[in-house]
Formats: C-alpha cells, sequence, structure tokens
C-alpha cells in the first residue's frame, strides 16, 4: 500500500481504517479509495448496490459522503486542513476528491466528534425509555447545519403516527417483492466471521407484533427471541435527516451531515438505528415529503436514544478497498 497526501503508507491505512467507520446500508460498505500524493479520491463501489432495497442508490451516496466526513475529521486531527471537492455527476469518476489544503489546527469541539468515530454503532436493540433531552436534540440539528443539511423533528403524535403508517406500509411491500427478500437474505444473518453486511452479533432481537414500530429482522430469521419484558421503547427521538435539494449532490452532502449528526449523537452518549424503508418505496417517499411540509428533501430516517452497547459491525481489509494503482508496496 502507498501513502496519500504527504502521509505513510501506516499513517495512510489508519486513516481510512478509522474512515470507514461510516454506516452504510445493510453494512454493504460501497466505498473504494484511490490513493495519490495530492490527493484521496472516494469512489463509489456499485458493485455492492442494492437495486431493490436501494433503488435510486440513494444509499451508495449518503454512504460515501459519511466516508468524506470521517476523513476530514481524521485529517484534521492529523494537522492537514482538508479541500474536498464533490463530483456526483461522472459515473466513471470518484464521488469526492480530498486535497490537502495547507496545516490545519483541529478546533476544540471538534476534539470528541474524531474521538467518536471508532465508538459509534448502529445499534438495533430496544433502547432505554428515558428520553432524550432536548439540549441533544438542539445539538443533532446544528450538527446537521454545519453541514447545510435539515433535521426534522417528529414530535408532533399524529405525524409520528402517519409516519409509523408509512414505515408499515413500505416494509409489507417491500416483503411481497421477491427480488427485495433475496437481496435482504443475501446481507442479514451473516457469519460472525463475515468481513461485511449484518451478522447475527449485531442483528438486534426478532421483531414481535407488539413493537411500535417496524423494525427488520437483520438477523434473516435466525435471531434469538428478546426476554420477556424487553420491548423497545415506546417514545424514542425519530429524526428525518433532510436536504435543501435534490439529487447526488445533496446526497453526497447529507451523508457527511448524517455522519456529523450521529457523532455527534456518541459524544451525548446517544445510540441510533436507521427507519429508511419509506424512502425505499416510491410511493412512501413522496408521501414522507408531503408529510414534513413538502419543501425539504428527506434523505434517512433515525431512531435515537439511550441504548446498551453493542460490537462493532465488521469491515473490510482496507487492501481489498483499494483502486489497482493503490495497491502497490
Amino acid at each position: 500500500m502507498i501513502g496519500a497526501l504527504g502521509l505513510g503508507a501506516q499513517v495512510t491505512h489508519d486513516v481510512l481504517a478509522r474512515a470507514i467507520r461510516a454506516p452504510s446500508v445493510h453494512n454493504t460498505q460501497p466505498w473504494l479509495f484511490g490513493l495519490h500524493d495530492d490527493r484521496i479520491e472516494v469512489f463509489v463501489d456499485r458493485d455492492r448496490a442494492l437495486p431493490f432495497t436501494d433503488p435510486r442508490d440513494k444509499g451508495l451516496y449518503l454512504s460515501c459522503g459519511a466516508v468524506v466526513m470521517n476523513l476530514r475529521l481524521e485529517l484534521l486531527a492529523l494537522g492537514i486542513q482538508p479541500l474536498v471537492t464533490l463530483h456526483p455527476a461522472d459515473r466513471d469518476a470518484p464521488c469526492a476528491t480530498v486535497r490537502h489544503g495547507g496545516q490545519a489546527t483541529l478546533d476544540p469541539w471538534l476534539q470528541p466528534l474524531v474521538a467518536a468515530i471508532p465508538r459509534r454503532r448502529t445499534n438495533r436493540r430496544p433502547f432505554l425509555a428515558t428520553p432524550v433531552p432536548p439540549s441533544a436534540s438542539v445539538a443533532l440539528v446544528r450538527a446537521a447545519q454545519e453541514e447545510h443539511s435539515w433535521v426534522h423533528l417528529v414530535i408532533d403524535r399524529n405525524e409520528r403516527a402517519d409516519l409509523r403508517r408509512l414505515v408499515a406500509d413500505a416494509h409489507q411491500q417491500q416483503q411481497r417483492i421477491a427480488g427485495h427478500v433475496a437481496e435482504w437474505r443475501q446481507w442479514t444473518g451473516r457469519p460472525d466471521s463475515a468481513a461485511d453486511g449484518v451478522p447475527s452479533a449485531v442483528a438486534g432481537p426478532i421483531p414481535e407484533p407488539q413493537d411500535e414500530w417496524v423494525l427488520r429482522d437483520f438477523a434473516g430469521g435466525r435471531g434469538v427471541a428478546r426476554a420477556p419484558g424487553k420491548d423497545f421503547e415506546p417514545e424514542p427521538l425519530i429524526v428525518v435527516l433532510c436536504s435543501f435539494y435534490d439529487g447526488r449532490l445533496a446526497e453526497l452532502a447529507a451523508g457527511q451531515a448524517l455522519q456529523r449528526m450521529l457523532l455527534t449523537a456518541t459524544q451525548w452518549g446517544l445510540v441510533a438505528s436507521f427507519l429508511s424503508q419509506p424512502l425505499e418505496v416510491t410511493h412512501t417517499a413522496a408521501q414522507l415529503r408531503t408529510l414534513i411540509g413538502g419543501a425539504l428533501i428527506p434523505q434517512t430516517i433515525l431512531r435515537i436514544g439511550y441504548g446498551s452497547p453493542v460490537p462493532a459491525s465488521p469491515r473490510r481489509p482496507i487492501e481489498s478497498l483499494l483502486v489497482n494503482d493503490a495497491r502497490v508496496s
């Protein structure tokens, strides 16, 4: 492996290893990297597209945007000012290029976010009933605003009920599509030794009829039934991350906002999981946009609260993520 941005090979490896701690749909990890003396390129790995779960490839670009956010923070921690250029239009080009913009000092308020990168988890288990305090909600909104995105807090009870119905409607429709079910089985219920997908150790409990929110069975039908009384929390904080415009550029920007939000949540001792079914089905995606007012573009839906510790999801080896000219030693 070669170094990039004037960093040695080992430091570059370590930066990438922390950058790929970003979330991705079903932990597909749809990113590749090109390493050069003057830049790090981030590519969308289209071999990891999910045509049934993510028909518009929104998740691909959100995931790569989240990786870019981690890269930015890791380079700042090394004293490098990252200059990011997004290239969403050309399918064959990198979706983002990160260049050396000179020396920088990591701002004190960003230090906890850097520290949160290896600690962030997608937590599919039940949360505690403890409500998220308003101060934490404000911090999440501000984190998205720093990345030119918006967080819509689903607080109104009628709105929550409508969103709950949209999640259930989208989930039921997906379960009736054979291709979606096959895709789901491909990536869930993986053995714990797998380098990608959702292994049983991080899958969460088997959904049950009394659950208020329709949650997916990430254990692929092989999960352990929950203990009596260990139901999901009745009132999680539900938020919709939104952009102000549509398209690939917005998705890459929203991915950076998503990761900054999740790292902020980790800083506050919070955990999160995704309720993105409505955005994966055309008619419920349109209804969701109407539900939150019609002006903003919903990018993803998060369930946030206080939860018990969970292990980290697996990650692919760095060498498998490098385009050909970066694999030389």
